[in-house]
């Protein structure tokens, strides 16, 4: 898929994480299964303190243990996705993503924040199912991917914009 002119298709996702500014996670998706819980946890905490004390004029990219992850904050969320290290993705290709994932949220629940996320993790999870598909990026079409996730909620409305 091409996202902004930016080829991102070939990337493969291990984790995404929503956390909020005091480092609370409040999603964490993982699509490499040979990391037990424990290690998630340890891994999660690891990454987000490293993330959220970086300042802002740093990059918006940061290498940790094998994993190469890009951040991006919005309003009080940080949004982060990680990838293997030693791979060739594209680390723009990256922040294209999550913004994507943002704007399709923003569609779904009007400019998204922290509370939205609380209130309906279930179709979050939905709407990054419909896009990452076992690590791999699948879609990318704000418009199919809301239809396709609001299939599983009835009571969702999907906004008739592409």
């Amino acid at each position: 898929a091409c996202l902004g002119g930016v080829l991102i298709a070939a990337m493969t996702i291990r984790f995404i994480l929503l956390v909020n500014k005091q480092g609370q996670t409040r999603l964490a998706r993982y699509y490499n299964t040979a990391l037990a819980q424990h290690e998630r946890l340890h891994l999660e905490g690891e990454i987000v303190r490293r993330c959220l004390t970086r300042s802002g004029e740093q990059c918006s990219f940061v290498e940790h243990r094998e994993y190469k992850c890009a951040y991006r904050r919005y309003a009080s969320l940080f949004f982060i996705v990680g990838v293997d290290a030693d791979g060739d993705d594209n680390e723009l290709g990256l922040l294209e993503f999550i913004h994507c994932v943002v704007e399709t949220l923003d569609r779904r629940h009007g400019n998204v924040c922290e509370l939205d996320i609380m209130m309906h993790l279930d179709d979050l999870y939905c709407i990054l199912d419909e896009m990452v598909m076992n690590g791999d990026v699948v879609e990318l079409n704000k418009h199919i991917v809301l239809q396709e996730s609001g299939k599983y909620d009835p009571g969702n409305v999907v906004s008739g914009h592409p």
